[in-house]
């Protein structure tokens, strides 16, 4: 198309890639002046490799992905990454095999009674597996730092399992998660929609802890650039934000969501039936109400006491730093501010603390301010602080 810039935007597979999609499908890119490409990738390591090497100009990306690849955890080279816009809140649950979850009920009714269920069944038959025996259970998560990852560590952890030593975890991809279930190759997982819920229409799967119920507007996605790419190209950036903000309201309608739901629905896109694309759109997943795209800095502190507690990062980080270099709800102010009165203004200029109701399923809330002390509370953790 002759007269607008050409980029290349990656996804990964999950209902939490529509305001990306929604943007190219329904012109919103083309109107911003831009080119867009989509494609499809199978993995998140790929997702960080295109978009460390240059073959995609940004992405669908896990949050803690973007803090861990400018911290060069892992080992790997250091690549500063930004965050500009939160793609979703919600969306994500932990859910086990139909077999693994009757033997929690026969072990456990009260607590599989419970809302929101807690892990202490599954601790309860981790201990009598052991007594007797038995190998370890396997669970899967999309990637070592996601949410999804946290999050599954956190529950196991808050009924005394140690993930690291008391069960085995592996990274599976998101699309291939329900087929390791039928295989056996895992026994339960903690992955975003729709394969949650493709788990259960298929009658392989139970939920038991969603992440609206783990945290209340719990963060997932983010939208990631190269920080040095968001630097040189600054117009485009701007451009990329307008279009998914756009894109971000149009999903939140639901006016829309028939539409919504065909759309993801196609193979080269989800490739997941309707009725499990829907389930998450109706009740779980939100976009942009209470300025759901705004990334806040409390979440990027939260992934990061998350990496201090299991060992993922050296000594005494600058935690501020770190989470200001990478979460940019400047880029995300100027881009909504543009458009109008999209959302209440002190919404997108206030950068609110977390409050008391935004407490965890245990009840503990997440101190911004002291993200050491608040690594240090867990009993259970890797800390090298």
């Amino acid at each position: 198309m002759s007269g607008l810039v050409e980029l290349r935007l990656g996804f990964i597979p999950l209902t939490d890639c529509a305001p990306i999609v929604a943007a190219k499908a329904l012109g919103f890119f083309e109107e911003e002046g831009l080119d867009v490409t989509l494609s499809r990738e199978v993995s998140w390591a790929t997702i960080r490799d295109k978009v460390t090497v240059g073959a995609l100009d940004g992405a669908h990306m896990l949050a803690p992905m973007a803090l861990a690849s400018t911290l060069g955890a892992g080992g790997g080279e250091a690549v500063p990454m930004i965050a500009p816009l939160a793609l979703n809140l919600n969306g994500s649950a932990v859910t086990v095999s139909v077999a693994l979850a009757k033997m929690l009920r026969e072990i456990d009714p009260e607590g599989m009674a419970q809302n929101p269920i807690t892990a202490r069944p599954l601790a309860r038959l981790i201990e009598r597996r052991r007594e007797s025996g038995e190998a370890q259970l396997t669970f899967a998560v999309v990637f070592t730092y996601s949410m999804h990852a946290y999050a599954l560590r956190y529950w196991m952890a808050e009924a005394g399992i140690d993930p690291d030593r008391d069960v085995r975890l592996v990274v599976t991809p998101p699309p291939r998660m329900v087929e390791q279930l039928q295989s056996g190759g895992v026994d339960g997982f903690c992955v975003g929609a729709p394969w949650n819920a493709v788990a259960v229409l298929e009658g392989l799967g139970e939920v038991l802890i969603r992440a609206s119920e783990f945290w209340p507007g719990s963060p997932d996605k983010v939208f990631g650039l190269k920080a040095d790419w968001a630097q040189a190209y600054p117009d485009e950036v701007r451009a990329l934000l307008r279009a998914l903000i756009r894109a971000s309201i149009w999903a939140d309608d639901p006016v829309n969501r028939p539409e919504l739901i065909d759309l993801l629905a196609r193979p080269e896109h989800v490739g997941a039936s309707a009725e499990a694309i829907g389930r998450a759109l109706e009740n779980e997943i939100t976009f942009h109400a209470g300025a759901a795209g705004r990334p806040r800095r409390e979440h990027a502190l939260w992934f990061l006491s998350q990496m201090a507690r299991w060992g993922q990062v050296g000594s005494k980080p600058d935690f501020d730093a770190i989470a200001d270099a990478v979460y940019r709800p400047d880029l995300f102010r100027a881009a909504a501010a543009s458009l109008g009165p999209v959302l209440d203004a002190t919404l997108v200029f206030e950068d609110v603390s977390m409050t008391p109701s935004a407490a965890l399923f245990d009840g503990v809330t997440f101190d911004p301010t002291d993200v050491a002390a608040y690594a240090s509370r867990f009993s259970i953790g890797r800390l090298t602080l």
